[in-house]
């Protein structure tokens, strides 16, 4: 028995080690590689990060985050999600826009903070980014986010 205990102690312990090293890229800040010290846990299975505050965004939406994390393929924990899981995954639906106009490396989401421009809302990964960036250039902060592909809803 104390064999068996260890044994599975081990595949465990190994197992995180090998997600540590398949998942190199956070999946919020996806410029930045993740810190082994920075994690989530979603069903029993280690999801790492590269700061605090990513952690922050995955606790408010984490069904959504891992979709776009499966999605954009920054997960491979997830990469073949169980029935129950995928049911889960089939139900959320996920924005056409995936990234910060402003701030291109990072992932938004439904609860991200937006501002309505043209008719159609935009999505940012800080209310800070508005208030300091969109606020003063409207225009042009669009016209650059759309020429850099990162505004999908208005195509």
């Amino acid at each position: 028995i104390m064999k068996l205990v260890f044994s599975l102690i081990v595949s465990f312990v190994t197992s995180i080690g090998v997600y540590a090293a398949e998942q190199t890229i956070c999946p919020i800040m996806v410029d930045c590689e993740i810190d082994e010290e920075e994690v989530v846990e979603f069903e029993g299975t280690v999801i790492y990060m590269c700061c605090g505050s990513c952690i922050s965004a995955w606790e408010r939406n984490p069904i959504y985050y891992l979709k776009v994390g499966i999605d954009l393929g920054l997960i491979p924990q997830f990469e073949k999600p169980s029935d129950e899981l995928q049911k889960k995954l089939d139900e959320v639906e996920l924005l056409e826009q995936r990234f910060c106009p402003l701030r291109p490396e990072n992932v938004i989401s439904p609860q991200s903070p937006f501002v309505d421009y043209k008719g159609k809302r935009i999505y940012f990964y800080r209310d800070r980014d508005i208030d300091r960036r969109w606020i003063g250039d409207p225009d042009g902060a669009f016209k650059t986010a759309r020429e850099a592909g990162l505004l999908p809803q208005f195509d």
